[in-house]
């Protein structure tokens, strides 16, 4: 590569390492008219976004999150479920490392266990017998997590807000709720992984009675049985 080509990658890498490194912080690139490789914390069409490397030099970014080796051994079955579920990988991973930092033995103070933080009875009803065991719990959180995206009408925001705060929580919201853990959770997320929210304007809350059980699902479709809960910015 000639110098004149090694220069934008220089001028990138210190422009990286003089930004301030807070946690929240994201980085944009592209390549202006001239060719300059360009990075900003403001976004704009067509950037990409890029993440830094942790166990790289200083300055050093990549537009893909570095998986660590501990999260590495885990890649084969968080592509199987996510395939099998159809869900972006990228996703279940973050979420495995919001929930466990890809401990698979880790316990929170009210009894959720493992990489995905699976309460028991949500455990149970999925059929896990061994939480603690990685296969089992990336099975069961993975399919926990398509049942709420199915839920909230592919609305990741609302979804992963029902696997931290519970579904309960968001249905009487009919919204993301106002605790500041679940905004949090989802701001960690969103730090790893691309969010998306549902393409529509408009969500609909529709109860069903099913096995004399109340089912709360979302819709951006409208019908007689459902009501407008919110209307989404885009």
């Amino acid at each position: 590569m000639s110098l004149q080509g090694i220069r934008p990658f220089v001028a990138a890498a210190l422009l990286c390492a003089a930004m301030p490194a807070t946690a929240a912080a994201q980085i944009y690139a592209w390549r202006d008219a001239d060719g300059t490789l360009v990075l900003s914390s403001t976004p704009r069409e067509g950037a990409t976004k890029s993440f830094v490397v942790p166990t790289a030099t200083s300055g050093i970014r990549s537009t893909r999150p570095a998986v660590s080796s501990r999260a590495r051994q885990f890649e084969p079955l968080i592509a199987e479920y996510a395939d099998a579920n159809d869900i972006r990988p990228d996703l279940v991973r973050a979420v495995i490392q919001a929930e466990s930092a890809f401990n698979p033995g880790a316990t929170s103070h009210k009894g959720a266990m493992g990489l995905m933080q699976l309460m028991p009875a949500t455990a149970v009803e999925l059929g896990v017998t061994d939480a603690y065991d990685p296969e089992q719990n990336i099975r069961g959180g993975v399919t926990y997590l398509r049942r709420l995206l199915d839920q909230y009408d592919g609305n990741e925001e609302l979804a992963l807000a029902a696997y931290n705060a519970g579904p309960g929580a968001v249905n009487r919201y009919g919204a993301v709720p106002p605790y500041r853990e679940t905004r949090d959770y989802i701001k960690r997320i969103k730090g790893t992984a691309d969010v998306r929210r549902a393409p529509a304007a408009r969500l609909y809350r529709k109860v069903e009675i099913v096995d004399g059980r109340e089912v709360v699902t979302f819709s951006s479709k409208p019908s007689a049985e459902a009501t407008l809960v919110a209307r989404q910015k885009r």
